[in-house]
């Protein structure tokens, strides 16, 4: 399977007083705010691109394990998977997966 998905990120002024949006070719993201604030600090309303990585990792570990779990003739109820970002020193160091599944006959 090959295939290719787009985003595009606009940024405006300094790196700590200026703003920026992201938009997605789904449309799921369009405009969505980002910004020095809501990446390092909390309160401003906008996301980060850490949550971004984290909800992609997410996202992708539960679809693939769905895969798997089907070709072993199980169909999850639900996964549930949460991704905590850890950032240091100007890099994301770790992304530590939760999850919790609701899978029938599985013992």
């Amino acid at each position: 399977m090959k295939f290719t998905r787009k985003a595009e990120a606009q940024w405006k002024g300094s790196g700590k007083e200026g703003k920026g949006t992201l938009s997605t070719a789904s449309g799921v993201l369009d405009g969505t705010p980002y910004s020095f604030h809501t990446r390092f600090e909390d309160g401003e309303k906008g996301t980060n691109p850490e949550e971004l990585v984290g909800a992609a990792h997410a996202g992708c570990f539960a679809m693939q394990l769905s895969f798997l779990l089907g070709e072993e003739g199980f169909t999850p109820d639900s996964l549930d998977t949460a991704a905590t970002v850890s950032f240091e020193d100007g890099a994301v160091t770790q992304v530590a997966l939760d999850l919790k599944g609701d899978i029938p006959n599985m013992a």
